[in-house]
């Protein structure tokens, strides 16, 4: 149970930090045809990622509740391309470049086609 709310948790806080960064960027970028609100959220979200996951595995910081609550809670809640990239560099770190390869290409590729399938099912229920 602490495990949930721990997710949970860090969960509400990186959806709201989430919110409030895309729509600042937004804000002032209502111009852009560029969607850079969420790029940018992806971006740093990886710097925060990236920066944490160097701690632990350089000086094996924090508890497990604490790697819990960071990367699962609030690293998921702001972006979850951050668990992607972070997932993707561990895989090329094992020099495991046609899984990192396949992961990166199917990851987008296959999203894309789910995304496209399933508003293509709602809208053609009108």
């Amino acid at each position: 149970m602490t495990s949930t709310l721990l997710v949970a948790l860090g969960g509400a806080i990186g959806s709201v930090a989430r919110y409030a960064l895309s729509g600042w960027v937004l804000h002032h970028t209502v111009d852009w045809r560029f969607p850079l609100g969420t790029f940018a959220v992806n971006i740093i979200g990886c710097l925060i990622v990236g920066l944490l996951g160097g701690l632990v595995v350089k000086h094996d910081f924090f508890s497990a509740n604490t790697r819990l609550f960071l990367f699962t809670g609030i690293a998921g809640g702001f972006t979850t391309f951050s668990a992607f990239g972070l997932e993707t560099f561990y895989l090329l770190r094992r020099d495991e470049i046609l899984v990192a390869g396949g992961y990166v290409v199917s990851s987008v590729v296959i999203g894309l086609l789910a995304l496209w399938l399933g508003f293509g099912v709602v809208s053609a229920r009108s």
